[in-house]
């Protein structure tokens, strides 16, 4: 620890006195230095211990005394030492009374005491606890990277880095979970944290926050060095890290970011083996992306399992969606499936599964944060979700997903599941009386509105359909505005109590106006 008025005090070569502030002498003393100035104060940054002989002071002076001392207490000095029998033989009382007043400690240094000698001391002091700080600093440093090294995981670095800096400590992944604590009471405290954490890794790594009280004071520091965090490093302690405390923590940091980065070497691997066993799959053949697959993705394809799609408008809002999946599906140890493809991403997940859920929460929370129309500009990412599937129909179920997603972007949402596409089907139309009666009840609804006079709703619809769902080519066959056309298309569906964003929909309608369009001349 650094030098105190205390230890100086107990010196024995130095032969200080204690004459007013004894119970404030384990103040940490950061230098010694000598001023005969009336004003000091400009001249110290706080922990000083202030040398006089009172050659420029009206030491005798009680309100100059006050003054003077409550001057130097403000500026955060550690306290005055008081040489006598240079200007005065003993420490004025004025100095003695404002000393206590204050509660600022004085020190009486006697003549045959050298200031000198006091400074040396103070500064082999504080050389002797740097030098203990840098020795554990190393210390704690080889336990680290021992422990970083043994491959068993962080919990042992945790538990060490806990130990060196006497708190807890807790390393969390990119989504803000806690991964690992220690001790182990400390997880619940970390969780606590979350909120924080999740600010923390919106900035640029490496970066770092204070968080807490002084009886519950907790650093966290990003972990990774790229655009976007890894990561981050809790540590929780009573008090400001000291020297030896901060290599400790600088130490684990290090370590954990060289972890992670190694984690995603492997991961880029693990995602070039991944991309040839979903080409197998897609080329239909299930048996050779079994045999590829071997043990490390082999147990996904033993289970249903769903195919997602991602599209990314926003970097950092698609780097997210994969994070979040990925440290859902290593909490649950389960087994993903990653493989990007240009601007967007394929991933194979269990169904039912943590990391599906974890996309369909983090798809909500983007809804939920802007809810709008208006496609991908208006979200960071947009994914569609085939049905659950296995290994012989991942073609099927891509083509699932592709729909879902080019439904997602009409619709202005982070995700569309197949499911909610799939609803009807097209009837085996085969003869005209068939084709009549289906569309007179396909339709039947929508004549009735317009007959009341409250649109044109069955050509808007036509419009639409010719145009491929194209609003303004569609508007402008109208002569509507586009906003017009989307009210109609809406009531449309209303009063279906269909989607047209399903394509057999689509299909059907389009049939029923065709098979309408047919019967008409044969009515005239």
């Amino acid at each position: 620890m650094p030098p105190t008025l205390a230890s100086l005090v107990q010196h024995s070569a130095l032969k200080l006195t204690v004459r007013a502030g004894a119970d404030r002498l384990d103040t940490p003393v950061r230098w010694a230095h000598a001023s005969e100035l009336a004003d000091p104060v400009p001249y110290m940054d706080g922990g000083e211990l202030l040398l006089v002989t009172a050659t420029n002071l009206d030491a005798e002076n009680a309100e100059s005394m006050r003054r003077y001392v409550r001057r130097l207490a403000g500026a955060g000095v550690a306290g005055v030492g008081f040489a006598v029998g240079v200007n005065y033989e003993d420490i004025p009382a004025a100095l003695v009374d404002a000393a206590e007043e204050q509660g600022l400690p004085l020190l009486e240094v006697p003549r045959r005491t050298p200031f000198l000698a006091i400074s040396k001391a103070v500064s082999a002091a504080i050389a002797a606890d740097q030098y203990r700080a840098v020795t554990a600093g190393f210390e704690a440093q080889r336990e680290l990277t021992k422990a970083a090294l043994a491959g068993d995981g962080p919990a042992d670095l945790l538990a060490r880095l806990a130990a060196h800096i006497d708190g807890w400590a807790a390393l969390y992944d990119t989504s803000g979970a806690v991964l690992a604590a220690a001790p182990d009471w400390a997880a619940r405290r970390a969780a606590r944290l979350t909120p924080d954490v999740e600010r923390l890794r919106d900035r640029p790594a490496p970066a770092s926050v204070v968080v807490g009280d002084s009886e519950d004071r907790v650093e966290l520091q990003s972990l990774g060095t790229g655009r976007r965090a890894r990561g981050a490093l809790a540590v929780g302690t009573g008090a400001a890290l000291g020297t030896a405390e901060r290599y400790a923590v600088h130490s684990a940091v290090a370590l954990l970011t060289l972890t992670t980065a190694r984690s995603r070497s492997l991961q880029g691997a693990e995602q070039r083996l991944g991309a040839a066993v979903l080409r197998m799959l897609l080329a239909g053949q299930p048996d050779h992306a079994r045999a590829v697959a071997g043990d490390l993705y082999g147990g996904l394809l033993d289970a249903p399992f769903r195919l997602l799609i991602a599209e990314a408008a926003a970097p950092a809002g698609f780097d997210l969606l994969t994070e979040t999946m990925e440290a859902a599906a290593a909490r649950s140890g389960e087994v993903l499936l990653m493989v990007p493809e240009g601007e967007r991403v394929v991933v194979l997940a269990a169904d039912g599964g943590a990391a599906v859920a974890a996309c369909a929460a983090y798809a909500e929370a983007q809804d939920d944060r802007a809810p709008r129309e208006g496609g991908t500009e208006d979200s960071d990412v947009v994914v569609g979700l085939s049905a659950p599937c296995g290994p012989i129909a991942v073609s099927a179920a891509y083509k699932q997903a592709e729909q879902a997603l080019s439904v997602a972007r009409r619709r202005g949402r982070a995700l569309v599941e197949h499911e909610e596409l799939a609803a009807g089907s097209v009837l085996p139309l085969l003869a005209d009386d068939a084709v009549r009666a289906f569309a007179d009840g396909m339709l039947r609804a929508l004549y009735e509105h317009d007959a009341k006079g409250r649109g044109d709703l069955v050509a808007s619809l036509r419009a639409w359909l010719s145009r491929h769902g194209q609003w303004d080519a569609a508007a402008a066959d109208l002569g509507v505005h586009r906003h017009t056309l989307r009210y109609r298309m809406r009531r449309v569906e209303e009063i279906l109590g269909r989607s047209l964003d399903d394509p057999d929909v689509r299909m059907e309608l389009w049939l029923a106006l065709k098979a309408t369009e047919a019967a008409a001349p044969a009515e005239g």
